[in-house]
């Protein structure tokens, strides 16, 4: 009898805090009366993991990106594998990710602060906002009031935008990610989220047909980064986005497109063709300003792809599974 009655408990406890998904507009102030001091705990956490490794905070934000570009911002990339789903962390463009015990911490003392209060997917979407500020760039208003899916996309996990992608594959991919009825991310919104690629790094084999080519590229720039990824190896080491200034959030990012020094070819694709796109680029490589206002922008955009209407949602209480 006691099992039975925990067993129920649980499970209504759990139905209290799932919802359906899309009843509830995002707003910045969703938990300033269940939980105010969220976004004190998130940037205490992340200040005191990046203070220890500075490489967390471009991880951070390349984990908000991995998890809304698959079926929308619902933390999915979170969950391992159970018998019903495959883990998103296991498809090919997710071996690399990395910054989940950051946001097992988080959730742990907002737990402790606010149960079966802050949902997981609210907790990336914080991280990498105060990730990308810690590293010199901006901050904004992120609404707030996201859930998690009871289920992964392995499928939309594969499916990401690839370091190899053209300008066309880019523009494509970014467009069928739905924001709202009929709002999408454009090729501006592109071109400024692009330029996430100011800070981190990349590995090898995202960039060994890029620098062995030599197709518009710079010949000094693919000899350096020969020398870390040779053709026709297995071997080879991480090389930074930006060499000047790696771990600052600038717009250096698209001065070495201009200078035909884009890492992957996807990040060179950006520049070249003529026309709007490469104003763009040049835009942004003149008016730093300019490309912070964007991002920032762009990156509230992003944080509104909602999951598809039939995902079930809830607010996990263990980010690496759903809560029963």
């Amino acid at each position: 009898m006691a099992g039975s009655w925990v067993a129920l408990t649980l499970l209504l406890y759990a139905a209290l805090v799932s919802t359906a998904n899309g009843d509830h507009k995002l707003s910045a102030r969703y938990y300033d009366k269940t939980c105010p001091n969220v976004q004190r705990v998130v940037r205490t956490v992340m200040a005191n993991k990046v203070a220890g490794d500075p490489t967390v905070a471009p991880a951070i934000l390349r984990l908000f990106f991995h998890d809304c570009f698959a079926n929308g911002c619902d933390a999915s990339i979170l969950l391992d594998s159970t018998p019903f789903f495959e883990s998103e962390k296991d498809a090919v463009p997710n071996t690399s990710v990395r910054g989940y015990e950051v946001i097992d911490e988080i959730k742990s003392v907002l737990e402790h602060d606010c149960p079966a209060t802050v949902s997981c997917s609210d907790i990336i979407a914080l991280a990498s906002r105060d990730a990308v500020g810690m590293l010199g760039g901006p901050s904004w208003r992120m609404p707030l009031g996201r859930k998690d899916s009871r289920t992964a996309d392995m499928y939309g996990a594969e499916n990401l935008p690839t370091p190899h992608d053209n300008f066309t594959a880019l523009v494509s991919t970014f467009r069928d990610k739905i924001i709202a009825v009929s709002q999408f991310l454009n090729a501006r919104d592109m071109t400024a989220l692009s330029g996430a690629h100011t800070v981190g790094m990349a590995n090898c084999e995202n960039y060994r047909d890029r620098v062995n080519d030599n197709v518009d590229i710079d010949a000094s720039f693919a000899e350096t980064r020969r020398k870390t990824c040779p053709a026709n190896e297995s071997y080879g080491g991480m090389a930074p986005f930006d060499e000047q200034t790696p771990m600052r959030f600038d717009n250096a990012y698209y001065k070495d497109l201009i200078a035909r020094r884009g890492l992957l070819s996807s990040d060179q694709a950006l520049y070249g063709a003529g026309g709007r796109q490469d104003a763009l680029v040049e835009m942004y490589s003149k008016k730093g300003e300019m490309f912070t206002r964007d991002f920032a922008k762009a990156m509230v955009k992003m944080g509104n792809i909602s999951p598809s209407e039939k995902t079930p949602v809830e607010v996990r209480l263990n980010c690496m599974m759903v809560n029963w």
